[in-house]
């Protein structure tokens, strides 16, 4: 009988290690221009002062990396552990959680992007929560979305574990980050932007957003009239330009989700338009319906300003400030 258990145990183990080795052997196209390093080069010549921010842990907060939130199944690729990194202050308590979407034009980039930005803010009070999610050379739009709210699901279920008040859950981004986190915050409650993918039976209802210079609309001006060729990102991850896919262009664009009952949003602008587009207008229409919305920006030709110092502390600040004002009111009205 010692025998059998010994073999039965012998292997679960073999079965575990292939399957954890068929997992590390995925081998995922990957893009990677987009980093820390490459934006340093190429804004340094126009501003000599900046430092990239980074990687470095406060005495006082946990720290739990690359936790796996899901598993995709039968992916082109195999199957697919989606990561994330968590943030939390040591001091027990239930604090208000950030989930963060990293940028990249849809194509590059990784969850490492947003540490820093995560880290300073879980010193503060938040815990934070970095998330990875499948670009385009994996999937094309709305997986992106499915992954996400997935993580949201797999944060409110893990909420006693790490200190989470799960009536207190934000979404923020960068970029192509930024569209997305206004677009999985905007889609509360809207079936056909769940997916499947996990952690089901748990909201992913989002509380407040954080828009950081990602695009409100793909069809105001001056989004739909940037010159794009078919290489284009955001032409290759929504599956064909605005005249092929116009219906897929919409649906992507968050402030087509806008309502009444649409949480606050705080946005930090850098000194490019066109990285606004359709952003007075959604705030235009958040007034009317009485949501409040807060607006701050850095003059500066810097889109990435969010890497670097001397603007992650302003950030940062801007950030924690709008969830401590957002979140109080929302419990006053409790």
């Amino acid at each position: 009988m010692k025998q059998f258990f010994q073999n039965i145990f012998g292997l679960f183990f073999l079965i575990s290690f292939c399957a954890h080795s068929q997992q590390k052997a995925i081998n995922i196209p990957k893009d990677t221009s987009f980093t820390v390093k490459n934006e340093y080069k190429k804004y340094l010549k126009y501003f000599p002062q900046i430092t990239p921010a980074k990687d470095e842990l406060p005495e006082n907060v946990n720290e739990n990396r690359n936790l796996v939130y899901t598993t995709l199944k039968n992916t082109p690729y195999g199957d697919r552990d989606l990561h994330l990194d968590v943030f939390s202050p040591k001091k027990k308590g239930k604090y208000p959680a950030l989930i963060m979407v990293h940028g990249g034009g849809w194509r590059a980039g990784d969850k490492a992007l947003q540490v820093p930005m995560a880290q300073k803010l879980a010193a503060k009070g938040i815990v934070t929560i970095c998330v990875e999610y499948q670009l385009l050379q994996e999937a094309q739009y709305p997986e992106a979305v499915f992954n996400i709210k997935s993580a949201v699901r797999w944060v409110r279920s893990n909420a006693d574990k790490y200190g989470i008040n799960s009536d207190k859950i934000a979404i923020s981004g960068c970029s192509a980050g930024g569209q997305l986190a206004l677009l999985v915050g905007l889609t509360n409650g809207v079936e056909a932007k769940e997916g499947n993918q996990g952690n089901l039976g748990f909201s992913s209802d989002i509380q407040a957003i954080v828009d950081l210079d990602g695009v409100v609309d793909f069809m105001a001006p001056l989004s739909l009239n940037l010159k794009r060729g078919p290489d284009s990102p955001d032409v290759q991850w929504l599956g064909g330009t605005f005249y092929e896919k116009p219906e897929i262009w919409k649906d992507a664009s968050p402030i087509f989700w806008a309502n009444e009952k649409s949480c606050p949003i705080l946005f930090v602008n850098s000194g490019f338009p066109r990285f606004h587009a359709g952003q007075d207008e959604l705030i235009g229409m958040m007034k009317d319906w009485g949501i409040y919305t807060e607006v701050h920006k850095f003059d500066i030709q810097l889109h990435t300003f969010w890497l670097f110092n001397p603007w992650i502390n302003s950030t940062v600040d801007y950030i924690n400030n709008f969830l401590i004002k957002v979140f109080d009111k929302q419990l006053a009205k409790k």
